[in-house]
């Protein structure tokens, strides 16, 4: 028996090397079944899990290769690295750190341990495991990018100041790429978008000044390997239908997708006269699949999904001789950004899957809606702006199901709060504060979010604030846990008012409080991704309901939420007036012109 799992293990492993996972995955678990005690054979069904894409399995895999040798620094690391990956955050650091001791010259557990510490708010600690890793290999690109991308915090904590974290973040990038021109750096583009500035964007403050050198040093890096590479720029095609590229991780029932990408392809490939002028191009980079990517490849003319790397997607994306190349977001995925700072078709642009200029000058234009952007919008893009009427977008109207029945915290009026914890700033304590104040019986309901650590952080310093102004703490705020949409609906039919996050608004969670009937209170922003909400009122003609200032949004939640007629009404005026959010053609019709004009 034993020899026969030995054999499993050797050959299970051979397979696994040669890419062959499911065979390999095969081999090794008839190994842990005639050896369970065979710590490494756990460990390579783990890691042949994690690369197909299986990460609950690998988790499960590498957990059992840990309890049978738990000083095993490698089994500790993958472990750790898997349950980062699953958004496991809090165990994913204890085993990292365990890792680290077990083998204190082991850089890239410090790597991990920064890219759990990120996410989390922990920015100090990121930048000091990055620094240990830098340490350790100097010479390592990928450490230096993610302690420059670190400095920043996941969301405003107190005693620290942004604009300072705004200066370092500047500084540190200016010496990376100091230390990136010092000598030959042949590997360096393996460090773009290992992390990415992600959290910039939720500070109200221009930023098109911090990303133009950032999104410069992605395509320098970039194009340096596309030209070693061989992938030669594109030209433009002067015969055969137009073939129009979009790249995108979240082809899936996701917030990119159902805001933009479906109801652009839903409505352009309906026309007989677009199908015959135009081929679309869909490229999935991500693993998950459900109703929506089937939809998204039926109406593709070419759909690819697969597990490739960002050098086998670029190559792939080149071969296709794209005329134009649409992604629906920068800065949320590392393959997609990756991707982006490359010039793989001659006219590429991108969206408001992400509302932040992407810095790069790869992008040529940012498609974004003149009903949500400010009059001097350009200033805030490195790309050309081509803003679409309305709202941008087709919105498909669909049957509204039947909300859950959640229970909701005791208390009147019920104000919904539905942001991720670092959508809020310190200038939402004193806004929550006071509309407390003046409505006693206030409620306000948050969700805890992932990563958990965010939530705790977002509680504990309401509770400092509310403390701080007198107020019952545990009266007026509530946490509950995240919800499913159907729930998040029982919420919201069953809540007074829902009050949107200013600086960084809610697209999705806006357009599902409207369908829900519930008044809103809304901030309109500097910039575009602070007036989603604030331009969907002002859309369907409510402008009322849209604040211009902090004191201003203050004395329209107190006069709502102390008026139940008033609110009344604004449900019938919300149930009459949101059907000019749905199915709008006037976007579809200027997206489909824009390309023609721009992909010639």
């Amino acid at each position: 028996m034993q020899a026969a799992a030995q054999e499993y293990f050797q050959q299970g492993t051979l397979l696994a090397q040669g890419g062959r996972l499911d065979e390999a995955i095969a081999a090794l678990r008839q190994a842990v079944a005639l050896r369970p005690d065979l710590a490494e054979a756990h460990f390579n069904l783990g890691s042949a899990y994690r690369d197909r894409g299986n990460a609950a399995h690998a988790r499960e895999a590498y957990r059992r290769a840990v309890e049978l040798r738990p000083a095993w620094a490698d089994a500790q690391l993958a472990l750790g690295t898997v349950l980062r990956e699953l958004g496991e955050l809090g165990a994913a650091v204890e085993h990292l750190s365990r890792a680290a001791a077990l083998q204190p010259d082991l850089a890239e557990a410090h790597m991990e341990l920064g890219h759990a510490c990120t996410p989390t708010g922990d920015w100090r600690a990121a930048v000091s495991h990055f620094q240990r890793a830098i340490a350790l290999r100097p010479d390592d690109a990928k450490a230096h990018w993610a302690a420059v991308m670190a400095q920043i915090p996941a969301m405003e904590e107190p005693g620290v100041d942004i604009e300072e974290r705004r200066s370092a973040f500047a500084g540190e990038l200016a010496a990376l790429e100091r230390w990136l021109h010092a000598g030959p750096r042949p590997d360096a583009f393996a460090a773009v978008a290992v992390h990415q500035p992600f959290f910039l964007a939720y500070h109200e403050k221009p930023n098109r000044e911090l990303l133009a050198p950032y999104g410069r040093l992605c395509v320098e890096l970039m194009s340096d390997w596309q030209a070693r590479t061989g992938l030669v720029l594109p030209g433009r095609r002067e015969r055969g239908r137009l073939r129009i590229g979009i790249v995108s991780a979240h082809i899936f029932n996701h917030s990119v997708w159902t805001a933009l990408g479906r109801g652009w392809l839903e409505r352009l490939t309906r026309r007989r006269l677009f199908r015959r002028r135009y081929e679309v191009h869909l490229f999935h980079l991500g693993v998950q699949r459900d109703a929506e990517t089937r939809f998204a490849q039926s109406r593709a003319t070419r759909f690819e999904q697969g597990q490739h790397s960002f050098a086998d997607w670029a190559r792939r994306i080149h071969a296709a001789a794209l005329d134009i190349l649409i992604y629906p977001e920068i800065g949320m995925d590392a393959t997609t950004a990756k991707l982006a700072s490359l010039r793989l078709a001659p006219v590429q642009a991108v969206s408001w899957g992400h509302p932040e200029t992407s810095g790069l000058l790869t992008m040529d234009y940012f498609v974004s809606a003149a009903g949500l952007e400010p009059p001097d919008a350009q200033a805030n893009y490195a790309e050309r702006l081509e803003a679409l009427p309305g709202l941008g977008c087709w919105i498909t109207r669909t049957p509204r199901p039947t909300p859950d029945s959640v229970a909701l915290p005791p208390g009147r009026p019920c104000l919904v709060c539905p942001g991720t914890p670092f959508k809020y700033t310190a200038r939402h304590e004193r806004i929550f504060t006071s509309i407390a104040a003046r409505v006693p019986g206030s409620r306000f309901v948050f969700f805890r979010g992932q990563p958990a650590e965010l939530a705790r952080k977002l509680e504990a310093r309401l509770r400092r604030a509310f403390e701080g102004a007198h107020l019952d703490f545990e009266r007026h705020v509530a946490f509950v846990p995240w919800q499913t949409l159907d729930s998040f609906r029982g919420v919201l039919a069953q809540a007074d008012l829902y009050l949107d996050t200013l600086g960084f608004s809610g697209f999705n969670t806006a357009l599902q409080a409207l369908e829900c009937g519930l008044p809103i209170v809304a901030h309109e922003g500097r910039f575009l991704r602070g007036r989603f909400a604030s331009g969907m009122l002002k859309h369907i003609g409510l402008p009322e309901l849209v604040a211009h200032s902090d004191d201003a949004y203050i004395e329209l939640a107190v006069a709502l939420a102390s008026d139940a007629e008033r609110r009344a009404d604004l449900r019938r005026r919300i149930a009459r007036q949101r059907e000019a959010l749905y199915e709008d053609e006037r976007p579809v019709a200027a997206l489909e012109a824009f390309i023609a004009r721009v992909a010639r």
